[in-house]
């Protein structure tokens, strides 16, 4: 009898438990199937017109994660930025096209943070066993776990420009999607039936031709910070795929077959 109380109390606490994720998955298909206001729409085919291309029945989905995001996510301004409902939707949007066709999910994004241009932040170099620090000039940051950070003169130029290969938000978000195996390395969680070969092969041999292309003083289609390492290059390779897709599938087939099959899109059908 005198366990009676702490069994109840045990009951208590994994009824209060399993009531609050229910309510919180409710919450979450309810803002899945959320579409935006008219207003949203406008403003968002203004700020990222990368969605107009967006094939209609993939737009539902689009929106029902924009929603998502920004419940979850709380925008912060550096320096004295007011962070307005444009920026916040910009970013969204832009962050939430890398899953809008994915189970995949920022499960642990909490916080973006938005500088208003390019910022700064301390960088450690290595000079043998000497460790230096210095002022690096960044337009985004992604950490693990989170937050985001980002210039938001960056983000919205990303967003404005869905054809010129550069775009921060995208960049930095993959960095979260390749961050959630637990490792930042340029191997996502791949999809179910995915093989992990042939996504290695893809990926280095487009990396060793991006870096055989830099060193020669040739052009290159993915941005030469992807030479920098594994991780960059997909950042800088979902850039591409998302921004320019046709020159992507005819010059590198297999990274973009890759990328499509990851994605569970194929932009380059897009009109």
């Amino acid at each position: 009898m005198t366990y009676l109380p702490f069994l109840l109390v045990a009951l208590l606490v994994v009824g209060a438990l399993l009531l609050r994720r229910v309510l919180r998955q409710r919450k979450r298909e309810r803002l899945l199937a959320t579409p935006l206001t008219p207003d949203q729409r406008v403003m968002l085919e203004r700020l990222v017109p990368m969605v107009r291309q967006l094939p209609q029945s993939l737009r539902p989905k689009l929106e029902g994660k924009i929603n998502l995001f920004l419940d979850q996510v709380t925008f912060h301004g550096n320096q004295g930025l007011e962070v307005k409902e444009e920026m916040r939707l910009s970013i969204a949007a832009q962050a939430c096209l890398l899953v809008v066709n994915s189970p995949v999910w920022y499960e642990t994004i909490r916080t973006v943070l938005i500088y208003p241009a390019a910022f700064y932040t301390r960088r450690p170099t290595h000079d043998g066993f000497v460790v230096h620090e210095s002022d690096a000039t960044m337009a985004g940051e992604s950490w693990t776990r989170g937050p985001i950070v980002l210039s938001w003169d960056h983000a919205l130029q990303g967003g404005l420009n869905p054809d010129d290969g550069h775009n921060v938000v995208i960049h930095e978000f993959a960095h979260q999607l390749d961050s959630l195996t637990g490792h930042t390395n340029g191997i996502p969680i791949l999809r179910k039936g995915q093989d992990y070969r042939g996504w290695e092969k893809a990926m280095l041999d487009a990396y060793h031709s991006h870096l055989e292309r830099l060193e020669s003083g040739q052009g290159t289609l993915i941005d030469p910070y992807g030479a920098i390492n594994h991780q960059e290059f997909f950042a800088e390779a979902t850039v591409a795929f998302f921004e320019k897709p046709r020159v992507l599938r005819r010059d590198e087939p297999a990274l973009y077959a890759e990328l499509a099959e990851l994605f569970a899109l194929d932009p380059a059908e897009w009109n």
